[in-house]
């Protein structure tokens, strides 16, 4: 009979895999002991915003996360824009929240393309890309300057009416984005 449980799948020479470097958690796993999950990422703060430049249009798709947003369903995506023969630009917007004395504020505000040629069932994005802008967004940065003045627009009058308050308490150069 096999031994399910002591078994060792892996051929001899072949190393095991190890495990991910890093959890990611929800809620807040350092307060109290500081056992299991101190120091694990978690993404509570981090909302996706897509931003439609054709439509003029920006809204909230948590799909995102695991890039499985309606724009992102179906489509084969790679690292090539002239994989994708008609594209429609779209921005992912990894938005941060934070605290502050006087009330939450955005915090971060990463900008991220993506082309999609439904028909084609193609698209353009730059996963790395994607990745490193999350992490950057996590950290406070504002990078926006590849959209164009009308998509920031959009993003900025999205975020102002989705919470005035929170946009008022956020820095200048959020706010500059409805200018």
């Amino acid at each position: 009979m096999k031994d399910f449980f002591n078994s060792n799948n892996a051929k001899d020479g072949d190393k095991k895999k190890k495990g991910m470097g890093f959890t990611i958690i929800s809620g807040d796993s350092t307060d109290g002991h500081g056992g299991y999950g101190v120091g694990s990422l978690t993404l509570d703060h981090v909302t996706p915003v897509i931003v439609d430049v054709e439509d003029a249009v920006a809204y909230i798709d948590m799909g995102a996360m695991h890039a499985r947003s309606d724009v992102e369903k179906r489509i084969k995506f790679t690292p090539n824009r002239e994989d994708t023969p008609n594209p429609r630009l779209y921005w992912l917007v990894w938005v941060t929240i934070n605290r502050g004395p006087e009330g939450p504020y955005y915090f971060g505000l990463t900008a991220c393309e993506m082309q999609v040629d439904v028909e084609a069932r193609r698209g353009y994005k730059s996963l790395p890309e994607h990745v490193n802008r999350m992490d950057k967004s996590m950290k406070g940065k504002v990078i926006v300057e590849d959209m164009d003045v009308n998509a920031r627009r959009v993003l900025g009058n999205f975020l102002k009416e989705h919470d005035e308050e929170m946009f008022n308490r956020s820095g200048d150069e959020i706010k500059s984005l409805v200018e």
